[in-house]
């Protein structure tokens, strides 16, 4: 996979004058002006579903009026498959997923662990902000339990692969913290709210999660050049994703703050974290995996040596491509444990 540039100086887009003052920007990435009117700058190409590697990949339209649509990628296996609910990262605000970098990571995995994978284009924050991301999830959950119940012939071409008592929740820092969300959402309320689906387990790949108090990471991290997430990016991402008013130790934002269900409480299946040892969110997931522990979950802990966030998509690393296939291998062993 090519590595994916982050200047900022190219793809931006002209049109100031008409909407006031910008109140909010991460350069190259998002611009939001004081009337509301945002832009995000094509910065990273998107890529047509294709035949990569023997998997099959299609865009299906969920919900027409949110404008909800997952890419699914099917791997060409002859026995039924795990099915993983993917949702990608963008601190809530940017990405999709037809981002050429998720596509071909997606694409990997599925074909690398033997997995379906359903890709998700949830709704933007500050247009839609949190827990707007979290229904997203929901009601696509809700679609797939449909789907696999009616067999309707135009999905038959996945649903048939799918073994539904094998679902997993993953994504990369904010889609992490949406698929944590979601997990504790649909998995609390009762099993069989989404039967017959049985969520089995949660990825959550450097999970964006925050706190009003800083961390050590946060303040004092090494990071790798280019790197995607910087302090004032993360502080930019939730002033646009939370809803208005909250600070972040809103439980959307940091699960372990007061006034969050504690985790002793909440019913949540097995959890594999991914952490890098160059990320800011470093100690952040590290606390929170020693929580989820304290709290007698069942958590598998990997740390990522000499990368930074978001690595294994945008490859801005000498030890990306390594460190992408041990992360490609513990995910093919936890999916299929």
């Amino acid at each position: 996979m090519a590595a994916i540039s982050f200047n900022p100086r190219l793809n931006v887009q002209g049109g100031r004058k008409n909407h006031g003052v910008v109140v909010e920007e991460i350069e190259g990435l998002i611009r939001v002006y004081g009337d509301g009117h945002v832009e995000r700058p094509p910065i990273i190409p998107s890529a047509p579903c294709m035949v990569t590697n023997g998997v099959v990949s299609k865009d299906v339209a969920i919900e027409k009026f949110t404008n909800l649509w997952t890419r699914i990628y099917v791997p060409s296996y002859s026995s039924k498959m795990p099915l993983l609910v993917y949702f990608h990262g963008g601190g809530f605000s940017v990405g999709s997923a037809s981002w050429r970098c998720y596509h071909e990571f997606l694409a990997a995995l599925a074909s690398k662990a033997g997995c379906i994978i359903l890709s998700l284009n949830y709704r933007l924050a500050p247009e839609n902000r949190l827990p707007a991301a979290y229904d997203d999830g929901i009601n696509t959950l809700m679609w797939v339990k449909q789907e696999a119940r009616n067999g309707a012939n135009e999905h038959k071409w996945w649903l048939n692969q799918c073994r539904f008592s094998s679902l997993f929740l993953a994504g990369d820092s904010a889609g992490a913290n949406i698929a944590y969300n979601v997990a504790i959402r649909s998995y609390g309320i009762s099993g069989s709210s989404i039967k017959p689906l049985i969520l089995k387990g949660i990825v959550l790949i450097q999970p964006f999660f925050g706190g009003e108090e800083r961390t050590i990471s946060e303040m004092h991290a090494t990071q790798p050049p280019n790197s995607a997430l910087t302090l004032s990016v993360f502080d930019t991402y939730w002033r646009l994703s939370l809803p208005l008013g909250a600070n972040r130790d809103h439980p959307c934002c940091n699960p372990l703050a007061e006034g969050a269900t504690t985790l002793r409480e909440l019913k949540l299946p097995g959890a594999m974290v991914c952490i890098s040892e160059m990320d800011i969110l470093k100690d952040r997931n590290l606390e929170f995996c020693n929580a989820l522990a304290s709290a007698g979950k069942w958590v598998e802990t990997r740390m990522y040596k000499g990368v930074g966030h978001a690595f294994q998509i945008l490859h801005n690393s000498q030890f990306s491509q390594i460190r992408t296939q041990e992360m490609m291998s513990h995910l093919k062993a936890f999916i299929n444990q």
